[in-house]
């Protein structure tokens, strides 16, 4: 008899688990899995992104309504979902660039901020986990100390002689980053989107390009889940003070995006199985290894 498989994501902010590996997550419930999503921070920091909510009850209220927006976008993905309880860094501005505020979870040491994330783990028991890469995806604050606390608790939780206060060791047999953003696919969409006689948006992002580099070679794992982008869509729309639905995110239409790049891309970074290479699913070589405990 398997043993029940379960993936734990890793994310920084409420609305994170909605834009970045969302579809693959619902795939997963719809098949079986038990996922955990674990929010890093309340997002207390955050901006308000959508014009429609720019009101000062909500700014004075940002806390506790974005975590009433997670528990929205949870029960549409199907999710369990857990806070490890740290506070939002905030994005800093300018140059040079202000100090972070006391307290916050970029400021905490990475062995402290891990502790709970490692209990967590040997509560859930996940098979596999996904977070971000090294540049946190993007380089905010909270999203690289993410992928530091992440990686740090992954190496952690499996060793009996690391927070023996903190339950029962497991292992994760498998640690993935999220590859959000490749040239690839952005312009697999964008031409896509010329081909049907619309203008792109993604056009300046082309062009800036040259600035950056691609994450596309990085890529080991494309996870088909083209049939629930509408579900990934309608869990980012949940978040409603950081999402404007007629914003940007929107103006593709999904039958052209689940044609043009269907998956959702992950770097393996980290496996205690044999899983061969290029891989479909974040499970290969769990499947054949997980067994009734």
């Amino acid at each position: 008899m398997a043993e029940q498989l379960r993936l734990m994501a890793v994310h920084a902010h409420p609305d994170d688990e909605s834009s970045k590996g969302a579809a693959t997550m619902a795939k997963y419930v719809a098949e079986g899995v038990d996922v955990l999503v674990v929010t890093c921070t309340g997002g207390e920091r955050g901006s308000v992104l959508n014009p429609k909510m720019d009101r000062p009850e909500v700014w004075a209220n940002i806390g506790e309504i974005r975590r009433a927006e997670m528990d929205a976008a949870r029960a549409i993905l199907g999710v369990e979902q857990a806070w490890l309880g740290f506070v939002d860094s905030g994005l800093p501005e300018g140059d040079p660039l202000p100090p972070l505020p006391e307290g916050c979870f970029a400021l905490q040491g990475v062995e402290v901020a891990a502790a709970p994330l490692v209990r967590l783990i040997r509560q859930f028991r996940p098979h596999v986990i996904t977070t971000y890469d090294e540049e946190g995806g993007y380089p905010h604050p909270d999203h690289i100390m993410t992928h530091k606390v992440t990686v740090a608790a992954f190496e952690a939780a499996g060793d009996p002689e690391r927070h023996p206060d903190l339950g029962e060791p497991w292992q994760p047999l498998k640690l993935y980053y999220d590859i959000g953003f490749s040239r690839g696919k952005i312009l697999a969409l964008h031409e896509a989107i010329l081909a049907a006689g619309m203008t792109s948006p993604y056009e300046q992002w082309l062009e800036r390009w040259e600035e950056r580099p691609d994450k596309g070679p990085r890529i080991t794992t494309r996870v088909e889940c083209a049939e629930y982008f509408p579900v990934r869509d309608d869990a980012l729309r949940a978040h409603a003070t950081q999402i404007d639905p007629d914003g940007f995110w929107f103006q593709v239409p999904m039958e052209l995006q689940q044609r043009a790049w269907p998956t959702e891309d992950f770097q393996l970074v980290r496996s205690l199985v044999d899983s061969p290479l290029p891989e479909s699913d974040l499970f290969a070589g769990v499947r054949e290894t997980a067994h009734a405990r």
